[in-house]
């Protein structure tokens, strides 16, 4: 037990309980301190607050280290499949096989849409950004699956979880044909998931579409590598939706469409056009000398983290997996020989090595991304794709949580103080 930290305030002391996690650093417990002080703390961006406690995602950024419930996210994505982690991420234990087929076969059996929604697709502008289809799509679901809104039954809540994570690839790649004037293609359950996905992704109906071992593989890892993060903007919008008892196809809408913003899930994309700047190797001193320059507003997009203050653990996986899938498909868009040479540049480079600006996950997803065929604008709606897992999975634990109250930060106020209402006419 630590002791308890004290702290004076409103002329008296106040013990403040200090509780301990599993792993990682205490945190001060100071639901009481507003009532006892009448004071609040200040944190904008929350970044030294704990607004929940939770036992799916331990993330200890100096170290680079990101575990989903215990494991190591490296062996996870080498070793493991998107199903595997999804019923991880949901049960808190890795399935044994037949866990894992009844599993699987549950989130296949969820993948068609009503065919009522594929009306929705047609009411928006055929440039929208998938982003907006998204958003619009999930929220609809709400209107069709009333049998999964009761938020106070498990069952439901399960239920209503295996949709999201079934439905989401087919309102995705529904997104991306509704872009390119195709037809939507209906799921395949006798694929994998990532498998079925490429194919409703990629595939025409003239002719069978086949799908590509190694580009599956790198799929799935993505998948895994993106599919929750402890409690980021996304995740904590999701959980604070959810905390007001709205039903989860709002929650997951809301959660899609704050990772739309540009510092969240545009990363890999705002990655991809700066290695599109560069344009060839040639160029890449210039721009590292730029990056280096406190006066030039260019910055290498694509390297250190928020919270990694180490190497990115998920970008060690994307290090091998970017190779394979290039040399797979035997990519020569100069584009890729600058992500490589410019990794290899950064990675022995003293000042980028002292400030700990290594690639992240984003540089290597973008481009493994573009290798395959998707256009930059669907990067953050197949990151939400992935992450969906994670939002219900962080969903559920809170709704479960009988401790767990509507969400409500507070201000430090600095408008006006109380004054009189003053009649048009006498206003100067």
């Amino acid at each position: 037990m630590t002791d308890p930290v004290t702290l004076k305030a409103a002329g008296k002391d106040l013990d403040l309980k200090v509780l301990s996690g599993s792993v990682g650093p205490d945190v001060i417990d100071i639901r009481k301190l507003y009532a006892q002080t009448g004071m609040f703390t200040y944190d904008p961006g929350f970044t030294s607050t704990a607004s929940c406690d939770s036992a799916i995602t331990y993330i200890d950024g100096d170290e680079g280290v990101l575990l989903h419930r215990g494991y190591p996210i490296g062996q996870l994505a080498e070793q493991s499949s998107f199903m595997e982690v999804s019923y991880l991420l949901l049960n808190g234990e890795l399935p044994n096989k037949a866990e894992l087929d009844k599993f699987s076969y549950t989130i296949s059996r969820h993948t068609m849409l009503h065919e009522q929604l594929a009306t929705f697709y047609r009411g928006f502008r055929r440039d929208a950004h998938p982003m907006a289809i998204m958003c619009g799509v999930v929220g609809a679901l709400s209107a069709f699956y009333h049998d999964s809104a009761d938020i106070t039954d498990p069952q439901q809540r399960m239920i209503a979880s295996h949709r999201l994570i079934a439905k989401m690839p087919t309102i995705a790649a529904m997104a991306y044909k509704y872009s390119i004037g195709q037809p939507f293609l209906y799921p395949d359950n006798s694929l994998s998931y990532t498998g079925n996905f490429l194919r409703m992704t990629f595939g025409v109906p003239a002719e069978p579409y086949v799908v590509n071992p190694i580009v599956e593989k790198a799929m799935d890892r993505i998948f895994i590598l993106h599919a929750d993060h402890e409690q980021n903007a996304s995740t904590s919008t999701v959980r604070l939706a959810g905390s007001s008892g709205a039903n989860p196809f709002a929650c997951i809408a809301a959660g899609i469409a704050c990772l739309w913003g540009p510092a969240h899930g545009g990363a890999n994309e705002a990655a991809l056009n700066m290695l599109r700047e560069i344009g060839t190797p040639d160029r890449i001193p210039e721009y590292i000398a730029r990056a280096k320059d406190k006066n030039d507003p260019f910055r290498l997009m694509g390297f250190g983290h928020r919270v990694y203050k180490n190497y990115d653990p998920r970008a060690t996986v994307m290090q091998q997996t970017v190779r394979e899938v290039l040399g797979e498909l035997g990519v020569t868009d100069p584009v890729f020989d600058v992500a490589i040479q410019l990794e290899e540049m950064a990675l022995s480079d003293p000042y980028f090595i002292e400030k700990k600006l290594f690639p992240n996950v984003d540089f290597y997803s973008g481009v493994i991304l573009s290798a395959i065929g998707f256009p930059t604008t669907m990067f953050t709606a197949l990151f939400a794709l992935a992450r969906t897992v994670g939002w219900v999975a962080q969903w559920n634990e809170m709704i479960g949580d009988p401790e767990q109250k509507i969400g409500r930060p507070r201000q430090l106020y600095t408008g006006p103080t109380q004054r009189d209402y003053v009649g048009l006419d006498a206003r100067s």
